[in-house]
């Protein structure tokens, strides 16, 4: 059996944040969470000044968005500390577990959103100051834009859902803007507020679904949603020498390292050519498949499974 790590990407180098990007990638998920804070505050502060739910709810947003950012900083600091005798992928699988605190925040602000929308709706609150409402809106889209900017390299599942997060949150920002705009032009239109808040509700609970589905198929090592088992299965057969593939698994350690394991059973003729198949099919899965961190066990056609337990 071989167990082997290949390329440097193989241990995520190319694709989580910390590593991919190096402190350049820490600096930024910290200044987007900063200024994603700020803003927060701001439009929390301008909503419950101004009266706007929308405003507020928009600030719910924003408070996910924080939350998913400083997860998937303090994901990425995790996932930095080295393995040790307990835990021999170290603390990749952090970033998963503190995607699943998001969610929790995302369905519980979605709650709170819903109900009083509704209890708006059945009665109207006072009147809402629009001018303050638009500013705000204005500045929260502003700086969304610009965490936008700072965030479109990293990834990762908490980066990519704070990203995710962020777009929705810009154009909650500017319906908003629209929303209050709309009143501006005629008073009757105050409903416009909740109707908005219900719209952002809906928002954060699709990311908040879309996120929880990812997870589960982490935890359930389902094969990486990107990658077709029967595809891989027939680039490693088409290596020379090898004659079938079984007990083939592929699974997701943490966003963007995928690990794979599976027995190659070898020609007769191929017998004691272990490490040039070794290379040919390592190759094959990290240009074709970007998979790099791989446990190959090599068998010869007649070899005894009788200690071994088979899934398919």
């Amino acid at each position: 059996m071989h167990h082997g790590h290949g390329h440097p990407r193989g241990e995520g180098q190319a694709h989580v944040p910390a590593e991919a990007a190096g402190r350049s990638g820490v600096r930024r998920l910290a200044l987007s969470l900063a200024l994603t804070a700020g803003l927060m505050v701001a439009e929390a502060a301008g909503g419950w000044l101004s009266g706007s739910l929308a405003l507020l709810s928009d600030a719910g947003h924003m408070l996910t968005d924080s939350a998913s950012l400083g997860l998937a900083l303090l994901a990425v600091l995790f996932a930095a500390r080295p393995a040790d005798p307990r835990r021999t992928f170290g603390f990749r699988r952090a970033e998963v577990l503190a995607a699943q605190v998001n969610v929790g925040a995302l369905v519980a602000v979605c709650g709170w959103i819903g109900w009083e929308a509704v209890d708006r709706l059945r009665r109207p609150h006072g009147q809402i100051h629009l001018g303050l409402m638009a500013a705000i809106a204005a500045v929260g889209l502003l700086g969304n834009v610009i965490i936008l900017w700072a965030l479109r390299h990293d990834e990762g599942i908490n980066a990519r859902s704070a990203f995710a997060h962020v777009v929705a949150d810009a154009v909650s920002s500017v319906a908003v803007l629209a929303g209050a705009g709309a009143m501006a032009l005629d008073a009757r239109l105050a409903w416009i507020d909740p109707v908005l808040s219900l719209a952002i509700a809906v928002l954060i609970l699709w990311g908040a679904l879309r996120l929880m589905r990812e997870i589960a198929d982490i935890l359930m090592e389902a094969v990486p949603g990107h990658l077709d088992l029967a595809q891989v299965r027939q680039a490693m057969r088409g290596a020379e020498g090898v004659e079938a593939v079984h007990d083939l698994h592929i699974w997701t350690i943490s966003s963007g390292l995928c690990a794979l394991s599976a027995h190659l059973v070898v020609r007769p003729q191929a017998v004691g050519r272990n490490d040039q198949i070794l290379n040919e099919v390592k190759e094959r899965l990290a240009r074709s498949f970007g998979i790099d961190h791989t446990t190959l066990q090599i068998e010869s056609a007649e070899y005894d499974h009788r200690h071994e337990v088979h899934t398919h």
